[in-house]
């Protein structure tokens, strides 16, 4: 039983997909397919049941999944270990990272990493704040970069490191352009385009609305901020976005007595040990601003 064949199986089972398994690993469908066949071959035991499209564990598959993450774990806990005894910052470091976190926030800090420890081996996954929480809870990866939760779990330590200020933005030429201050009953006669209301960020614009009692009129929807903000600026809605995103192509408007925002930082597993490399990148984390080293 291999470990290839592990993480193939744990990928299959996470996306409910053998296509979507393939491009996470960055193989083609065919190699995913031989590494479960193999894995099912050596249990002697099917893992997965095909309906049609639809992927589900079976029984067997079931009680493989802790256990197969157990055992990468342990793996990479080992490589870890050795690699830590060494007294060196090197080996691989696993994070996730948000889309926006990564194009306006991380490029400084990662540069500087890299050219202080050139023998880290950076294993970067970019993906919405919710999935990279749900995989440092699970212990998929040693950090994340991302939109903090609201609420916190007392199995995963935070670290606070940007305070992004939010603000309701607009086109030039939409009707409250010339507003200067709305509240949430102006914005509710307009069409919206929030943040998927999944997400952190959109459970915070969710909120607003919830508390004065008011329905949004949203018009579509997507976790991709960059996106939302092109689809503002030709004018399909009003959002409520980063400050640190917006541009001459579009109006930020104040909302009345009130000012919203949201926490990004660095989360990790309280019970996993980190590596000399993870600890390095907390550590330059609070010390690098758009500019480089503070």
């Amino acid at each position: 039983m291999d470990t290839q064949s592990l993480q193939a199986f744990l990928c299959v089972a996470e996306c409910s997909s053998f296509s979507g398994a393939a491009e996470q690993l960055h193989l083609t469908q065919p190699a995913i397919s031989k590494r479960i066949a193999t894995l099912e071959k050596q249990l002697n035991t099917k893992l997965f049941d095909r309906i049609g499209r639809h992927i589900h564990l079976t029984e067997a598959g079931r009680a493989l999944l802790p256990e197969a993450q157990r055992i990468l774990q342990d793996i990479r806990e080992a490589r870890r270990r050795i690699d830590d005894l060494r007294g060196s910052v090197s080996g691989r470091l696993s994070m996730g990272i948000s889309h926006h976190i990564g194009l306006h926030r991380l490029p400084p800090v990662l540069r500087e990493f890299s050219q202080r420890y050139p023998d880290v081996q950076l294993d970067i996954d970019f993906m919405d704040s919710e999935q990279a929480h749900h995989r440092i809870l699970h212990g998929e990866m040693d950090l994340a970069v991302i939109t903090l939760s609201p609420s916190q779990e007392e199995h995963l330590s935070f670290l606070p490191v940007w305070q992004d200020q939010l603000t309701v933005a607009v086109a030039n030429d939409h009707p409250l352009s010339n507003a200067g201050v709305v509240t949430a009953k102006m914005l509710s006669q307009h069409t919206a385009l929030p943040p998927g209301l999944n997400t952190y960020t959109g459970q915070i614009i969710k909120r607003l609305f919830d508390e004065a009692g008011l329905e949004m009129n949203i018009g579509m929807s997507t976790n991709y901020l960059e996106t939302i903000k092109v689809m503002v600026s030709i004018g399909l809605g009003w959002s409520i976005l980063p400050q640190t995103l917006l541009d001459d192509s579009v109006t930020a408007l104040e909302l009345k007595n009130m000012q919203l925002s949201r926490t990004l930082g660095c989360v990790h597993h309280r019970n996993r040990s980190l590596s000399n490399a993870s600890r390095a990148f907390i550590d330059l984390l609070p010390n690098i601003d758009h500019g480089g080293v503070k």
